[in-house]
């Protein structure tokens, strides 16, 4: 079948069925519903579709020649390529085993045939849905990732009503994955989640917004007003958490030391937290993008200061 052009409609629906009145209907209903859609009669077509296509979600039959659809389902998620793609299964009525196996095998959901266009409708849809928040959630932290974060920024400036980006890290985290580990690393990071986390709740109404660039970067959205004892509240609880984090003889020494390749022994300050804040105030944004260029500009400021820093952007324009 040909593919659909890139951008065309809403999201490219892959449908695996050797039977092809089965697949038609799927099809038609779903181009109805405004999903671009590719077809494929057994799972090896299948398999050379979603690598040229790189669909949204399968729609896969159980019972096929060649490749069926465990084996698909298998291949799907032992590639690192295709492992988060969604698969819903299509099972014989009444078959409780297909259910439990096609779920097992990796499949998302299930439609037991004959199905109608609703059930079909809605099953996709909230598999997609799904989908789509498991990929703009960080897996350490289960806070909002990029796209979300984006989104935010992007509703505040739309709005009209005065907000600040808070683009925040830790200094010298680096220091503590050379001394500890990536696992030390990681209890660093979720402690500095869980201190924005307590900051944001406390800050109250109107409801500030936490989001989790990536690694030890993290973005707050809030009130003007709010910011300075938010973030000042987040980086004190932080400082005190991570205090229990450090080997005790770090903490009572009050440095790391660290070994570089030549052997030599090099002192390293405990972690502190440095902010830049973008002000709806000072100046007007017309791009998220922008806010947060602003921001990660500040807090780069803020990292040639000592200590924990907020360094804001006065600037007008």
């Amino acid at each position: 079948m040909t593919a659909p052009e890139p951008g065309e409609g809403g999201e490219l629906i892959l449908v695996v069925d050797d039977d092809q009145d089965i697949a038609r209907f799927v099809e038609v209903n779903l181009k109805l519903h405004g999903f671009q859609v590719l077809v494929a009669g057994d799972g090896e077509q299948a398999l050379e579709l979603v690598e040229q296509h790189r669909p949204a979600l399968a729609v896969v039959d159980l019972m096929m020649p060649k490749v069926d659809g465990l084996e698909l389902t298998r291949r799907l998620r032992a590639d690192p390529m295709t492992v988060a793609l969604p698969v819903i299964m299509l099972t014989a009525k009444g078959m409780t085993v297909d259910k439990v196996v096609g779920l097992t095998a990796g499949a998302d959901d299930y439609l037991v045939k004959p199905f109608d266009t609703l059930e079909l409708i809605a099953r996709v849809q909230s598999t997609l849905r799904r989908n789509q928040e498991f990929r703009e959630v960080s897996p350490l932290t289960g806070l909002p990732g990029n796209t979300r974060i984006l989104r935010e920024i992007a509703d505040r400036v739309r709005s009209g009503v005065d907000y600040a980006v808070c683009y925040l890290d830790i200094d010298r985290f680096k220091s503590v994955n050379d001394a500890y580990g990536f696992a030390r690393g990681d209890e660093f990071i979720t402690a500095l989640a869980r201190s924005l986390h307590r900051a944001v709740v406390a800050a109250g109404l109107p409801p500030a917004f936490l989001g989790h660039v990536g690694g030890d970067d993290f973005v707050v959205v809030c009130s003007p007003r709010q910011m300075r004892q938010l973030i000042e509240r987040a980086i004190v609880d932080f400082e005190q958490a991570a205090d229990a984090l450090y080997d005790p003889a770090d903490a009572k020494r009050g440095y790391l030391e660290l070994t570089d390749r030549r052997g030599q022994v090099q002192q390293a300050n405990l972690v502190t937290i440095s902010v830049g804040v973008a002000e709806s105030r000072s100046r007007r944004f017309t791009d998220p993008h922008e806010v947060v260029s602003v921001a990660s500009e500040m807090k780069s400021v803020a990292k040639r200061q000592p200590g924990s820093y907020i360094a804001v952007d006065r600037r007008t324009g």
